[in-house]
């Protein structure tokens, strides 16, 4: 890890450390927050370089162990596609866990396809398109 908080590679698992990723997020503010699942919130960053990213805050309550984080960073790094979000690093600290993505300036797909006045927007040919792509992602 460098002092600027970039990313490093140790045995192909890119790392970004807390005190980076708490300023980038504002300290996870709630005015920097994109949504929140059932494993975790995910927040927009900022780095000092001016790169945009997403941070995927995993639950406290998980129950996945270091090396299985570990394992789980290394394999979604891997997987390599036009179709899907990109992960750029990760952050351990205590029993925080973290995923650093690259950030998409036209949020998630879910809130076109859940939202009745967005969905309007999409029409047949869009959505062929989006499940076209959503199958390439998954091949």
């Amino acid at each position: 890890m460098t002092d600027e908080g970039q990313l490093v590679s140790s045995e192909d698992l890119p790392f970004m450390d807390l005190t980076t990723i708490r300023e980038a997020t504002d300290n996870f503010s709630d005015s920097n927050k994109l949504g929140q699942g059932g494993f975790g919130t995910v927040y927009k960053g900022v780095l000092p370089d001016g790169k945009e990213i997403a941070v995927k805050r995993l639950s406290r309550k998980s129950w996945q162990g270091l090396e299985e984080f570990k394992n789980e960073v290394k394999v979604i790094a891997k997987l390599q596609h036009r179709n899907l979000v990109r992960l750029l690093g990760c952050g351990m600290e205590g029993d925080e866990k973290l995923l650093i993505y690259e950030f998409m300036h036209n949020k998630s797909l879910d809130i076109f396809i859940f939202d009745a006045e967005r969905r309007a927007l999409l029409d047949w040919e869009t959505c062929y398109n989006i499940a076209g792509g959503i199958a390439r992602g998954l091949l």
